[in-house]
């Protein structure tokens, strides 16, 4: 655990019922009320957002006119000043296109680079909304299953690297979608391996869209490298989708930034923002991105470290109760991705079985592309997360 004290409030619980919450008031599908059940699935956090973000957008709210949002100098400024001084990435103001958030932009880009009956490569089990984006534009899954090897410390994960050439070799393939770091395994990949991800994706004359809004949720040890860091070849070959939304829980102020260096791409990708009238964003999202970026980073190691410790309680909890049911490592993002396969039944039936039964919602990991998991929501205070994941354990070893 962490023996630091903490300048900032982690386990405080504001109660979010009622408030048009879609984690703790969306219908759980199984008729026990939302109001009964510990939901750790959808990933947001149960965090106050860093008080820099709320003093930032309390002084907006009280200038009271909130007409048609002109982003500032300072806004790209402070997106430069952050990538520079934690990642060492060299960001050109011309590169910046912001939108109202990632998924928008990843669907922009989908549509941007391809074109109906084209295919989309990714690795897989995947973010839900890759799948819907990927469907919508008319193009074709090509899905890359990760795999796994159970060590000492938790479920390991790599790419299958021969398979995902195989498929970014096909004709039809246009698009390579990173995710880094990726969820829900939260695996960052190595410089290494997104060399190795530019390397085939230029071989075969694909665009790398590397999604990385977990960017900034790095556990003790790990380091993130933006993808368009490694080299200036991975520069040329793709787009960077980010956002502070998941680091510093803005999701509701819809913000994201396209990061491109190609000017030729860049247009590509503009025209089709306006063509979905997707080119407009308010002024909370730009003000809480400015504050989040200039002034949140001590917020931030300290919500890391308090997830670290929520992961280190999950494995705790599950290498005595359901030790058959073993814990991806968990090396960035706030979601715990565990293997249920032992169980033998449907990711779907276990939720379904737990909402009703212990009142507590993981995410069932069929809606990510793997049957065999259940994706938990880490991201609260501790008395919370214990409750949750003893809930959690007690019905894994009850259908065990």
């Amino acid at each position: 655990m962490c023996e630091n004290a903490m300048k900032f409030d982690f386990e405080s619980i504001t109660d979010r019922r009622g408030s048009g919450c879609v984690k703790w008031d969306a219908p759980n599908g199984v008729g026990v009320p939302s109001s009964d059940v510990i939901p750790m699935w959808v990933a947001d956090m149960d965090f106050k957002a860093a008080p820099c973000i709320i003093d930032a957008l309390r002084r907006r709210v009280e200038h009271g006119v909130f007409g048609y949002t002109e982003v500032p100098d300072s806004y790209y400024e402070a997106i430069i000043s952050w990538f520079s001084r934690r990642r060492g990435w060299k960001i050109e103001k011309d590169w910046i296109l912001y939108t109202t958030a990632v998924v928008p932009a990843l669907a922009v880009c989908i549509k941007a680079f391809t074109e109906p009956g084209d295919k989309v490569v990714l690795l897989s089990p995947a973010y839900n909304c890759f799948f819907s984006s990927i469907r919508n534009a008319g193009c074709v899954l090509s899905s890359s299953p990760l795999l796994y090897s159970r060590e000492a410390d938790g479920l390991a994960v790599s790419a299958d690297w021969e398979d995902l050439e195989r498929r970014c070799a096909e004709p039809e393939a246009r698009v390579l979608l990173l995710c880094n770091p990726h969820n829900p395994v939260g695996r960052i990949w190595s410089p290494e391996e997104l060399a190795r991800f530019g390397e085939i994706a230029r071989k075969h004359s694909l665009v790398v869209l590397s999604d990385e809004i977990h960017c900034e949720l790095e556990m003790p040890g790990q380091r993130f490298t933006p993808f368009a860091a490694v080299s200036e070849e991975n520069l040329s070959c793709s787009v960077t989708l980010n956002s502070p939304s998941k680091s510093f829980n803005t999701a509701g102020l819809q913000i994201a930034n396209i990061i491109c260096s190609r000017p030729e791409w860049r247009e590509k990708i503009d025209r089709v923002i306006n063509i979905y009238e997707v080119c407009d964003v308010g002024p909370f999202g730009v003000e809480g991105l400015i504050a989040a970026y200039n002034e949140g980073e001590e917020w931030l190691r300290e919500l890391n470290a308090h997830i670290w410790d929520n992961y280190c309680l999950l494995k705790e909890i599950f290498a005595k109760e359901v030790p058959e049911c073993p814990v991806t490592r968990l090396q960035a993002t706030y979601l715990a991705w565990v293997d249920v396969s032992a169980l033998a039944l449907p990711s779907e039936s276990i939720v379904a079985s737990l909402i009703a039964n212990e009142h507590v919602r993981p995410g069932p990991g069929a809606i990510y592309g793997d049957d065999r998991f259940i994706r938990i929501n880490l991201a609260c205070p501790r008395s919370l997360c214990e409750d949750g994941l003893r809930r959690i354990a007690a019905g894994l070893r009850r259908l065990s």
